[in-house]
């Protein structure tokens, strides 16, 4: 691997959207543009086909031998959280990019095409819905759903992908049909502890986790601060604080089976320090990689929301922004990344990712698999992330080495055996 051109490449996307406080490169801004068209110019000087479709996500093709085989395809997202790191997502479009570089370095041919893709609005931080780009190519997204989602500014998801030049109405001609890839590969930072603390370079990932967002809105009666008596007021903040806390219990019921429970946002009206709130807005996430208690915490905390309307004189509402279910990863690309690891001489481990990817909605068209590589103290979604120039050449080593070996199979899914022993004879 070249790491300097890694470094560079790193530091050109994150001169977008940079600023002392994180990235700042929010789905369908100017800035998580600009990153997109820096990726497309990239990828065009090294002698790919780059297209766009119509939800956003950018293809970019190394065409192969035989251009009817299904292509391997590899990537992630350019798009961040408020205040975001420079590795989510970006590390794993960079590893695509070097990848296709090492390969005309070497002047390589593949039988399959290879294709680098760079998803759209994987990140939830505008919308309240996450992994927008995937879930329309795996035909997963449903307009109905997510044309009047606003973000913090009341604009609304049809405006924003209008101001950033798209059709709505032809978003869902993003889908792609099962077979239509071969495989398909994602590197990310694991956004965890587990790795660095257990000195391993890579992570398989065995399953991904889904998470389920629900907004509850909780209307009281707003009055004055000074003159309603404690007994007589219908504090709707209160009734929000106390759901936070029967969120926190619900999920540490479930701790045994990892799912945990977030309110990562509440927002308070009329917002006036003299003024006892009259209505709360409270966005929960729950996540957990066992379907079965992810819903024991959801029923958990709509029992306990039902008890605070009913005590406190409130009325709530409730609406499912999103309800994801886990994905589990194809034992036979688990198998064959371990063996590639073996080969390679890389130390590795086989988890759970208890965040979502993109990999999860691939999974549904493809063989698909997801590396981790480590981060700093675990710290993702924040200014300081970071992961060392070195772990993340070795997962672009494993990468590498992992497309070349579905790539150059007439037909990817063989025995592991046999996939052994011919990845490196086909080139």
């Amino acid at each position: 691997m070249n790491l300097k051109r890694i470094k560079g490449t790193l530091t050109q996307f994150n001169q977008i959207g940079y600023s002392e406080n994180g990235m700042n490169r929010l789905a369908y801004t100017v800035d998580e543009l600009r990153a997109k068209k820096l990726f497309m110019s990239i990828c065009e000087k090294e002698g790919m086909t780059v297209r766009v479709d119509d939800c956003g996500n950018i293809i970019a093709r190394r065409e192969g031998t035989n251009p009817a085989l299904p292509p391997v395809a590899m990537g992630s997202h350019l798009d961040t959280v408020i205040d975001g790191g420079q590795y989510d997502g970006t590390v794993g479009v960079v590893a695509g990019i070097e990848v296709i570089r090492c390969l005309n370095d070497r002047n390589l041919q593949t039988k399959h095409p290879i294709e680098v893709i760079c998803f759209t609005a994987e990140e939830s931080s505008r919308f309240g819905v996450a992994t927008i780009g995937s879930k329309a190519m795996a035909g997963k997204l449903f307009k109905e759903k997510i044309g009047s989602l606003k973000d913090r500014n009341d604009i609304t998801f049809q405006e924003a992908f209008k101001r950033a030049g798209f059709d709505f109405d032809m978003i869902e001609n993003a889908s792609k049909n099962p077979g239509d890839f071969n495989a398909f590969f994602e590197m990310h930072i694991e956004q965890g502890p587990v790795l660095e603390k257990k000195g391993k370079k890579i992570g398989i990932v065995t399953g991904i986790a889904a998470p389920t967002r629900i907004k509850v809105t909780l209307e009281g009666k707003a009055s004055h601060s000074g003159t309603t008596p404690m007994d007589l007021r219908r504090d709707a903040f209160l009734g929000a604080a106390e759901l936070g806390l029967i969120v926190e219990r619900a999920a540490k019921s479930e701790a045994d089976k990892g799912t945990v429970a977030t309110v990562g946002d509440c927002t308070i009206r009329p917002g006036a320090m003299n003024v006892v709130p009259g209505r709360a807005e409270v966005k929960i996430d729950i996540r957990g990689i066992d379907g079965d208690s992810k819903q024991r915490v959801w029923v958990n905390i709509m029992e306990g929301l039902d008890d605070i309307e009913h005590r406190r004189h409130l009325m709530t509402r409730t609406e499912i922004m999103m309800d994801d279910q886990p994905v589990p990863l194809k034992k036979e690309v688990i198998s064959s990344l371990l063996d590639t690891c073996r080969k390679l001489g890389l130390s590795c481990i086989q988890m759970p990712s208890g965040a979502g990817h993109d990999a999860m909605n691939m999974a549904s068209l493809c063989p698909t698999g997801l590396i981790f590589i480590p981060c700093r103290d675990g710290l993702s979604h924040h200014k300081d992330e970071f992961a060392a120039l070195e772990d993340i050449g070795v997962g672009i080593l494993l990468l590498e080495e992992e497309v070349l070996k579905w790539a150059t199979l007439d037909h990817g899914r063989m025995d592991q055996a046999a996939m052994g022993e011919k990845s490196h004879e086909s080139l």
